[in-house]
């Protein structure tokens, strides 16, 4: 596989975690095409990129480490943008990076370290500090969309632990929508494919034309949604799962109050 070949494939992780850290898609796309121009302008910081994701992620941190405040700026009186960076000013940006990195990345604490250039205890101390500020957010109803029963019931066990209620499960995408028509939750946690042969992403797509709410998805099959033909979501668990992701998800996705993450 050829470097540009592996970057490529890279890519849509990358551009997932930019969304999820600056809050942005439109943010965190032009930071990761700085991270690219910045690759192409020195030879020695592309060529290490050969040795996967994490020297990858460490340019990324790099260049949004040093533009973070002017970004900050820019955005100002931008609607939903300015809602979202008042929301991170109560979150310190260095705790949410290292949460980001070792949950939803799925990067060890020792590779996480790496890419901050930070020592080990320093990024495990900031992910400890990270899931106390954001468990402070208020609690609310969540849909849980999956067919699989064990795997529901172990999301509802989650979901309730985090002080959220669960205001109903679905299989189906009809068995979605009767839900939504008793009760829109605020926030979704859905499976892709669907008992029933439906898809999960037309009952998301059905919720969000009632009212826009933060969705996560929770799939075995990821590639179906890190194609590029649509827009991605910014909340995406890949199963099997582990529990510290999908909580940090949901913390993300509650966070931000995310806009539409399909469409």
């Amino acid at each position: 596989m050829s470097l540009g070949e592996q970057v490529a494939a890279n890519l849509p992780y990358l551009r997932r975690y930019a969304r999820a850290l600056t809050g942005s898609q439109s943010t965190g796309d032009a930071f990761v095409r700085a991270t690219l121009e910045a690759a192409l302008a020195d030879d020695e910081l592309k060529q290490s990129l050969s040795a996967g994701r994490v020297p990858l992620y460490r340019a990324f941190n790099k260049v949004w480490s040093s533009a973070y405040l002017d970004v900050e700026a820019e955005e100002a009186g931008m609607g939903h943008e300015v809602a979202v960076q008042d929301r991170l000013k109560r979150v310190t940006p260095l705790n949410r990076q290292a949460l980001l990195l070792t949950t939803l990345e799925d990067f060890s604490a020792a590779e996480a370290a790496d890419i901050m250039e930070l020592s080990q205890q320093d990024v495990e101390g900031m992910v400890a500090e990270a899931i106390e500020e954001i468990d402070r957010e208020s609690s609310t109803s969540v849909l849980i969309i999956e067919d699989e029963p064990l795997i529901s019931m172990q999301l509802e066990d989650l979901v309730k632990s985090l002080g959220h209620e669960v205001c109903g499960t679905a299989a189906t995408r009809t068995q979605a929508q009767e839900v939504v028509a008793d009760k829109t939750p605020g926030l979704v946690l859905a499976d892709i494919q669907l008992a029933d042969g439906s898809s999960g992403l037309d009952a998301v797509d059905d919720i969000l034309a009632i009212d826009s709410v933060p969705v996560i998805f929770i799939t075995a099959y990821p590639e179906r949604l890190l194609t590029g033909d649509r827009p991605e979501p910014t909340y995406l668990v890949t199963k099997p799962f582990q529990e510290a992701t999908v909580r940090t998800a949901i913390s993300q996705a509650l966070f931000f109050g995310s806009s539409r993450p399909v469409g």
